[in-house]
């Protein structure tokens, strides 16, 4: 698969990645220098990225958006209602293609050499099940609030025993959708996204 490089894509990385951090100001004109790009695909790059809700227009350009805790726990609150209705949607509605593709992710998150790895494709395993729900409305708006929380990723995947928990709830989740048991299925990705949630609550509050 051919990986998107267009100035959105690169851009859009940047921030999901911490590298241009909440508060950081992007102006078209020194944002395109340093990328070796000019002002014009860079500036429809940053329109593209305030729809996402990753930037807001000011004076000079734009500024990577920062969010409040209310803000935060209400993304996580929207994530939980969408996720949990995609592993419904998966769980009814997957093929065995799609059975395959989430049994060996999983298979390879467990095997994975390092915890960076086995977070990836954990990551990758929740796309897998997502494309498995055959809803691609949820799809989209659950990759915009993904964007919209991945500064804060990081507080939650460091947390102690959270891989040897993702795993465990992951386990379970398969389980029920290869059992084709929506409601199992649901319930069980609520509580995953609920113990995320409290995870970024905690890392707020010791700020």
């Amino acid at each position: 698969m051919d990986v998107d490089r267009s100035p959105y894509a690169q851009l859009r990385e940047r921030i999901t990645n911490g590298k241009y951090a909440p508060g950081s100001m992007l102006v078209p004109a020194g944002v395109g220098a340093e990328m070796g790009l000019s002002r014009t695909p860079v500036r429809e790059a940053l329109q593209r990225l305030e729809f996402d809700g990753l930037v807001i227009k000011v004076t000079r350009g734009y500024m990577v958006r920062e969010r409040t805790e209310e803000e935060v726990l209400a993304i996580c609150d929207a994530r939980i209602a969408l996720e949990s209705a995609a592993a419904f949607a998966a769980a009814t509605r997957r093929s065995e293609i799609d059975l395959a593709r989430l049994t060996s992710l999983f298979e390879r998150a467990v095997a994975a050499p390092d915890p960076k790895s086995a977070l990836r494709l954990h990551n990758d395993w929740h796309a897998a099940l997502r494309s498995a729900a055959h809803n691609p409305t949820i799809a989209e708006l659950m990759e915009r609030l993904d964007a919209q929380l991945a500064v804060y990723d990081a507080e939650a995947s460091a947390a102690p025993d959270n891989l040897d928990a993702i795993e465990t709830e992951h386990r379970h989740i398969l389980d029920a959708i290869v059992a084709g048991d929506g409601e199992r299925a649901r319930a069980l990705m609520t509580a995953h996204q609920e113990r995320t949630r409290d995870i970024r609550i905690s890392a707020m509050a010791a700020r």
